[in-house]
């Protein structure tokens, strides 16, 4: 097993009894987590309009500082990867000082945080960005996307050069330095979900015929590198990785990923990353079973929650046991966090949830349905 994988402590054996396993503590890499739920990383647009973490960031993130971790939301290592309006970013000295306000609150509350890296790729405009979006080739996302003025076309992007995907490489280990400084305790490098790295999985997105396109070992390549790259930059026990196989949002389509996902664990598991996040995980898949049978460490799961639609009653409670028990090391929640400030409390007591205000998941700003949700107390 890597060094990276979870080591139960002490205090595992001697609280164990009946308490359910997602409250004991854990270890991930030097971090010592209090639980094994995870924050999962979440838009929410409250960022400045160039990218700077808002004061009300820090409340909202401190707030839900009893997750054993915290991935604080995409945020865009340059400025052509930038997504929608009001998106954070980690590509200047601004947006440094801007979360180490979050991180000083977050670590005053007893939490710790990761930041997810982030580039959009097809998934931009130039009214938010200034910049033509750069992709793995001219495959446009299908629709509209919102921007500074309203929903737009999408625009169809440009294919990066070599030079331009080495710059990128380049980029997430500045933006991955930068994170350490703000006092992120790693970054977590998101291949998923149909951004940048993602794109390049896909072979309906990548096109490519040079040595990032075509065959498996050559699509992976690029989210190998940037991982590489990120871990040579701030060390491998600072970094994670997150996939998404056959996730269909910002309409991608996979077709391979019995292939796609194996290679690219092999090339990752060998860079001895902190832990690999998957989404919308399921257990009773053969390739969740595949992928925790190749992956040496830590396994952050995502359980796969009705999405759209309302969460169960129990905010994900009995999919991420499960999950525990085919393999998992640490479960992610996303709404259940949202909704509930101290969701560890209320999991652990089996007090009942807040529902979520789907009308304020994005775009809207200001308090309501993001700093606003009662706790118990």
């Amino acid at each position: 097993m890597s060094t990276n994988t979870l080591v139960p402590t002490a205090t595992d054996t001697e609280t164990a009894g009946q308490e359910s396993p997602l409250f004991r503590p854990a270890r991930l890499g030097a971090l010592r987590l209090a639980n094994r739920l995870v924050m999962a990383p979440m838009t929410r647009n409250r960022a400045s309009a160039t990218g700077v973490p808002e004061p009300i960031m820090a409340t909202y993130y401190a707030q839900r500082a009893s997750a054993g971790l915290i991935i604080a939301e995409a945020t865009t290592p340059n400025a052509v990867g930038a997504t929608y309006p009001h998106i954070p970013a980690i590509h200047d000295e601004s947006h440094v000082a801007g979360w180490r306000r979050v991180t000083d609150a977050v670590r005053a509350a007893g939490g710790q945080m990761f930041l997810q890296l982030q580039h959009g790729g097809r998934v931009g405009h130039p009214e938010t960005s200034g910049h033509h979006p750069l992709a793995p080739s001219p495959v446009p996302l299908p629709g509209t996307i919102v921007t500074p003025s309203g929903h737009r076309e999408n625009v169809v992007p440009r294919e990066m050069t070599e030079q331009e995907i080495h710059a990128t490489v380049a980029d997430f280990a500045a933006a991955a330095r930068r994170a350490v400084d703000a006092g992120f305790a790693g970054v977590e490098v998101h291949a998923a979900n149909g951004y940048l790295l993602h794109q390049f999985l896909s072979r309906h997105t990548n096109h490519r015929t040079d040595g990032y396109g075509g065959s498996v070992a050559n699509r992976v390549r690029l989210t190998v590198e940037v991982v590489r790259a990120v871990a040579e930059a701030i060390g491998a026990e600072r970094v994670g990785v997150r996939i998404a196989p056959g996730v269909t949002a910002n309409a991608m389509t996979e077709d391979d990923v019995d292939e796609v996902y194996p290679a690219l664990l092999r090339e990752l598991d060998g860079l001895r990353p902190a832990y690999l996040h998957v989404v919308f995980a399921d257990p009773d898949q053969p390739l969740f079973r595949t992928l925790r049978q190749a992956w040496s460490g830590t396994l952050i799961a995502n359980p796969a929650l009705p999405w759209p639609g309302p969460l169960p009653a129990d905010g994900g409670r009995a999919a991420a046991e499960r999950l525990l028990a085919a393999g998992a090391d640490l479960i992610s929640l996303g709404r259940s966090f949202l909704a509930n400030p101290d969701l560890v409390t209320r999991l652990r007591t089996g007090a009942p949830l807040n529902p979520v205000r789907e009308a304020h998941l994005m775009y809207v700003g200001g308090e309501t349905g993001y700093t606003d949700y009662p706790t118990l107390d």
